[in-house]
């Protein structure tokens, strides 16, 4: 499969690509600058919101603007005036930790997880439930690095994976609770095969994982098998998302955080953000109804 670099952003860690049909643009950011980027795929432009903390993701709103995970917590952001509202902080006493992977429910609830940044092994993190109204619920515990949510197109499957548990799982989602039952692992891939990070889902229930550890992006079936696998002109592609006018490119954000040299002499387009078409629409990712 063809794999394009659309933007070189040299982003130290470029994470949580969002795309807006209604502008036809890519956001996305880079949680280390810490900054949320705007690219126009069709013009090049690009725009920048530099963030007072470190950023794990976003989802946009439909009211306008973002609803943002930041180090210090949820916040909803003015792209106008640059200006924050909080929302909670879900774990003031965690110094360890950060807010990570985030991703808006087909209800139109936020979902993000925090991760052991300290250690990237103790089992700290959560993953946490944002309502329209603000009310947070944390709907998962024990994790290292909570990653990887995506949902089914009915809305009744959530996927979601420990990146360095190196499990995907699927889970039976409640749509306008939240309430998720009969947990059961999908994959447990390898480092060679890919340690999973972000994620998305395509119509045919498929779910698609950057596979951080190997340079690849994977695409699972729902009963776990390795349907596909995608080189990626990085060292580290971090996230997919689904985007374009038939939903059928899929952009994937990548990192230059913590690679070796001769790595990124392999790949000096390691931090840039990639597309690639496929066969296949990827599911729609609502705004925040918050």
């Amino acid at each position: 499969m063809e794999v394009d670099c659309v933007l070189d952003a040299k982003a130290s860690l470029g994470e949580c690509p969002v795309w807006s049909a209604e502008e036809n643009a890519l956001y996305w950011v880079d949680i280390l600058a810490p900054a949320l980027h705007r690219l126009d795929p069709a013009t090049g432009a690009t725009r920048t919101w530099e963030m007072p903390h470190s950023i794990g993701s976003f989802g946009l709103r439909e009211g306008g603007g973002a609803i943002v995970a930041l180090r210090n917590g949820f916040h909803l952001f003015d792209f106008e005036t640059g200006g924050l509202t909080p929302v909670a902080n879900p774990e003031p006493d965690m110094a360890g930790n950060r807010l990570n992977d985030g991703k808006v429910a087909p209800d139109g609830s936020f979902w993000a997880g925090t991760m052991d940044e300290e250690t990237m092994s103790k089992r700290t993190g959560s993953l946490y439930r944002v309502a329209p109204d603000g009310a947070v619920r944390r709907m998962l515990d024990g994790l290292i690095v909570s990653n990887g949510l995506a949902w089914s197109a009915d809305g009744r499957t959530l996927f979601h994976s420990d990146s360095k548990g190196k499990l995907i799982c699927a889970y039976d989602h409640e749509p306008g609770t939240g309430d998720l039952s009969n947990r059961r692992v999908i994959a447990e891939p390898s480092e060679e095969v890919g340690r999973p990070d972000g994620a998305a889902t395509d119509m045919e229930g498929f779910y698609w994982s950057a596979g951080i550890s190997a340079g690849v992006l994977n695409r699972w079936s729902p009963d776990g098998r390795l349907d596909r696998q995608v080189p990626m002109p990085c060292a580290a592609p971090t996230m997919p998302c689904f985007g374009g006018p038939d939903m059928r490119t899929i952009y994937v954000t990548s990192l230059r955080h913590n690679v070796a040299e001769d790595r990124l002499r392999a790949f000096p387009l390691s931090g840039g953000i990639f597309a690639l078409r496929v066969d296949v629409p990827g599911v729609p990712v609502p705004k925040f109804k918050g």
